[in-house]
């Protein structure tokens, strides 16, 4: 077994979301997701992050198959996510291709689709193998202002399957704020012990949306998250997280919204996203 596969059948978060490898070789990698109910939203829709995780997980690979065995440790230095359309109750597929391949660097673009055959996410994504540098100190996180009032969606959000099976825990959310905390559970690890990326990045969307609806609150609402762009800083710790939500602006129907993710033992920032959120009144 070569290292990207040994890597990705290691991973307790690959097994908690069922991913399987269906193909991996140096022009593409092909990652499919069966079904399963425990990765949506209410009404049995893909949650964002799964989709985001995907497109994660196939650019790692397929990044990690370009730049070499020796090159790590790695991590996402960016990623755009492109939402574009639902995946309800059925399987999907991340296929990856390398655009360029740097000394330390690889471009990959990443294109999710259904069972059906609809694309219903796009990524492009830059990895970076960090050829064994010595660990840099990270950013202090900015956070809030320490207030614990999860308004009235909160406890629902918790209880979403995809976020209650990674154990979010909604804080806090009101006032255009969001605080998320992400524990450090089994089925939130990479194979090398930290957290997984892919968790971080459904994180990072999820205190990024509930910014935004931090701001308008319940209602008869359609809403969904067309783009985000994030940043993972350096390979993962081992540590609970959490995620800080604030919105930047909005006109009426997008909001512009900033996440950022943090040790919650250090308060050292580990990832950071720019999310758009659209809610319109239905």
């Amino acid at each position: 077994m070569g290292h990207v596969e040994q890597w990705l059948a290691d991973s307790p978060f690959n097994k908690s979301l069922g991913v399987v490898a269906a193909e991996l070789s140096d022009e593409r990698v092909v990652l499919e997701l069966p079904f399963d109910e425990g990765n949506t939203n209410p009404g049995n829709v893909l949650h964002g992050g799964v989709a985001a995780s995907m497109i994660a997980l196939s650019a790692q690979a397929m990044a990690r198959t370009a730049l070499g065995e020796d090159s790590g440790p790695w991590h996402t230095s960016a990623v755009q996510v492109t939402w574009l359309a639902a995946a309800r109750e059925e399987a999907i597929t991340a296929t990856a291709r390398l655009l360029r391949k740097g000394k330390e660097l690889a471009f990959v673009e990443v294109v999710v689709s259904s069972e059906a055959g609809r694309d219903i996410a796009r990524g492009l994504v830059s990895v970076r193998g960090r050829m064994g540098a010595a660990a840099v100190e990270l950013p202090a996180a900015v956070g809030d202002n320490g207030a614990a009032d999860p308004g009235p969606m909160g406890p629902f959000v918790s209880q979403i399957p995809f976020a209650a099976r990674l154990g979010m825990n909604v804080e806090h959310m009101v006032d255009s704020c969001s605080r998320i905390v992400l524990p450090l559970a089994q089925g939130n690890l990479d194979a090398g012990g930290g957290v997984a990326e892919g968790a971080v990045l459904a994180l990072l969307d999820t205190t990024g949306a509930m910014a935004a609806w931090a701001t308008t609150g319940p209602g008869p609402h359609k809403a969904s998250t067309p783009c985000m762009q994030a940043r993972v800083l350096a390979p993962l710790p081992a540590a609970d997280l959490v995620g800080y939500g604030s919105l930047s602006h909005s006109d009426g129907e997008i909001f512009f919204t900033h996440a950022e993710v943090a040790s919650v033992a250090d308060g050292r920032v580990v990832a950071v996203a720019d999310v758009n959120y659209r809610i319109v009144v239905g």
